[in-house]
């Protein structure tokens, strides 16, 4: 509801004009809470990178003029918390995508594929000698590991590894019929040495400057 109670000054006083974090956090949620549909601005693409910053700098006056408030605590109070729920969202949203993808490579390298490509370089002589007996990976890994309803999956992966002596990148590709995986390719790229180490190669693929091929 537009206007002012008779006992509700038209300008916002100035203590209560302040950046508005609830309409920063919930930008067009918090214009129509507030009666303020300037904010759904904000569901328009581009526009609402802007959006969203003169909604925190003018939020608070747009807010006090177009709806009625008891008195200033009223209007303060109702504000701080929708910043508080603002923040929470925000806080969950964020914590939510960075747990997607840390989660990612815990659940890369729980597959099967993962621990074949990982057992099969390790039992290497050649790429033993190259980057170390203490072979180990990276925590980040590269690739995608997908397992279908029917037994059926696919797994490509690229995985930094290194030791004592050098370090490098496997790279694999396994296929997954009846439950079962098969290694069809997996390539060990050192990190200066120009010829790769092929372990499998079941496809023939072109392997540029192999010098062994299996």
């Amino acid at each position: 509801m537009a206007g002012q109670p008779l006992n509700q000054p038209a300008e916002i006083p100035a203590e209560l004009d302040r950046w508005n974090w609830g309409a920063f956090f919930l930008n067009w949620i918090w214009g129509i809470g507030n009666s303020t549909y300037v904010a759904l601005l904000a569901l328009i693409p581009v526009v609402n990178i802007v959006m969203i910053f003169v909604l925190g700098a003018r939020g608070s006056r747009w807010a006090w003029r177009n709806r009625y408030w008891h008195d200033a605590e009223h209007f303060r109070r109702t504000q701080r918390n929708w910043a508080i729920a603002g923040l929470l969202i925000w806080i969950v949203m964020i914590g939510s995508a960075a747990g997607l993808i840390v989660g990612i490579p815990y659940f890369m390298k729980s597959s099967e594929a993962y621990q074949m490509t990982m057992d099969s370089i390790r039992a290497d002589d050649r790429v033993k000698a190259a980057i170390g007996a203490d072979l180990d990976d990276s925590f980040w890994i590269n690739g995608n590991v997908t397992v279908n309803w029917d037994g059926t999956g696919d797994a490509k992966l690229d995985i930094p590894i290194h030791g004592d002596k050098g370090s490098g990148s496997a790279i694999s590709h396994a296929v997954r019929n009846g439950g079962q995986w098969d290694m069809r390719l997996l390539v060990v790229r050192i990190d200066g040495s120009d010829a790769p180490i092929v372990l499998v190669n079941k496809d023939n693929v072109p392997i540029p400057d192999a010098s062994v091929r299996i």
